[in-house]
């Protein structure tokens, strides 16, 4: 690579074998050491370094933080890792459009804090908001427990500027409120995990901060009433802002990862938040709290800022709890149906003890959401085996039920295999066909969303 770094000189490179370790993988597990790390720090960067990269024939690879959970950040032998940690400022707060211009690099949590500091709201916030980045977030459709009731990353991006793989710079979208002109592509770009053109700058659709909150925790002790409370709560026409989800076992693992005082006796919590004028939550949040009383549940609710912030961080500490059941998470984002939530629940519950293999539920009933967690050691071949066979039933379900098989994680490399269970092989060959209008020589990104030949 030392070729590389003569012809892209003034640009962050490196070919240090500890930073090539560093970037081989995500949050996913898996490990593909690249060749290279570039760290640009402007548009212009990008474009030096996809022209080189479009006449050497080299895979690029975009990556954020490397919080991905299938392997969508992970490189292709040779290829070129593109990190835009240095591009990580926030360009225009438009207060009078209501719109944010900032660099894919950019933080969630810190353009919330930003944002909220004058007033405006961005309401995508996924779990690893703190680490997660902005452009990350555009490329896998980022959701997060608010999207129940405010919509995900797609609902936001207005316009983007990016790179294609020969080195062209487009922008797609407008800076207005609405327009109609052609294909969509920013749509499109949207959820396209890295493999259309490289993100340089993004704007988004901002909000008006909401002016009060209201938390509630319901907690249960069956699993099917916490369903089915999902299912009320929606049904009589409430949307709350966030509607989240945890089993028996998930309350188990954080309050011992990170204890907040969850009652670890319950088969099921639902985490309740609610926000807009004082006098209406709180009238929504009476109706709530009277669903679920009915359905044999007890309820809290947020005293101060404090308690609101605890919850929160037990929530958002569910992932890396797990790791105390076992070494290995086979993780899944499926999402039902919200009328069939209990029912993949009591599913999810009966594979659990038929296969003799822990399976942990949370995340988002209020959209039908359920991170599934499959609970295994890869150290023990036949239990890992035996955990992956459970994926593919895990997916039927979900379709049989109407669901789909990723909600915000995207496909990546560990789901393109059962790609084909949802999608017809027409709408693949669609899929592919954009593909080559945008990357002829299938550099960028390579070997993700679509299924292995």
């Amino acid at each position: 690579m030392s070729q590389l770094t003569k012809k892209l000189t003034n640009i962050n490179i490196s070919t240090a074998p500890e930073d090539l370790i560093c970037y081989s993988f995500d949050a996913s597990g898996i490990v593909i050491a690249p060749s290279a790390i570039v760290w640009p720090e402007s548009t212009e960067e990008v474009v030096r370094v996809m022209k080189y990269a479009y006449e050497k024939g080299i895979p690029v690879v975009p990556r954020g933080a490397g919080t991905g959970m299938t392997a969508g950040a992970v490189p292709e032998k040779g290829a070129i890792i593109l990190s835009f940690e240095k591009m990580k400022r926030i360009l225009d707060i438009d207060s009078e459009n209501l719109s944010v211009l900032c660099e894919p690099g950019v933080i969630n949590g810190r353009l919330q804090r930003e944002l909220e500091w004058k007033g405006f709201f961005y309401p995508p916030d996924p779990a690893s908001m703190n680490f997660c980045t902005i452009g990350g977030n555009v490329a896998e459709n980022a959701g997060g427990p608010r999207a129940v009731k405010y919509g995900v990353t797609r609902d936001y991006v207005m316009e983007i500027e990016s790179v294609l793989p020969n080195g062209e710079i487009i922008t797609t979208g407008v800076r207005t409120a609405k327009g109609v002109v052609g294909y969509d592509l920013s749509k499109l770009l949207v959820g396209s995990e890295g493999t259309l053109s490289v993100f340089t700058k993004i704007r988004l659709k901002i909000l008006p901060l909401p002016e009060e909150v209201i938390t509630l925790l319901a907690v249960f002790n069956n699993l099917e009433a916490a369903g089915n409370a999902v299912t009320k709560i929606i049904s009589s026409k409430i949307i709350p802002r966030t509607l989240e989800f945890m089993d028996h076992e998930a309350i188990v693992s954080v309050e011992k990862f990170k204890p907040v005082g969850l009652p670890a006796d319950a088969e099921a919590i639902l985490l309740i938040e609610l926000d807009g004028y004082p006098s209406v939550i709180t009238k929504e949040a009476e109706k709530i709290v009277d669903i679920c009383r009915h359905l044999g549940a007890e309820i809290k609710m947020a005293e101060d800022e404090y308690a609101r912030n605890d919850l929160w961080t037990s929530r958002r500490s569910i992932s890396p709890a797990l790791y105390q059941i076992k070494p290995t998470k086979i993780n899944e984002d499926i999402v039902v149906p919200r009328n069939k939530v209990t029912e993949m629940l009591k599913y999810l519950r009966k594979l659990s003890e038929e296969s003799g293999i822990k399976i942990v539920n949370f995340g988002h009933a209020g959209d039908g959401n359920i991170h599934v967690n499959i609970m295994v050691d890869k150290a023990d071949e036949e239990e890992y085996r035996k955990g992956l066979g459970l994926v593919e039933k895990v997916f039927q379900e979900t379709l049989s039920l109407g669901g789909t098989i990723s909600g915000e994680h995207g496909i990546g490399l560990t789901k393109a295999r059962y790609i084909g269970m949802e999608l017809s092989k027409k709408e693949l060959e669609i899929m592919e066909a954009i593909k080559k209008a945008f990357d002829p020589k299938k550099i960028l990104n390579p070997g993700k969303i679509f299924p292995p030949a």
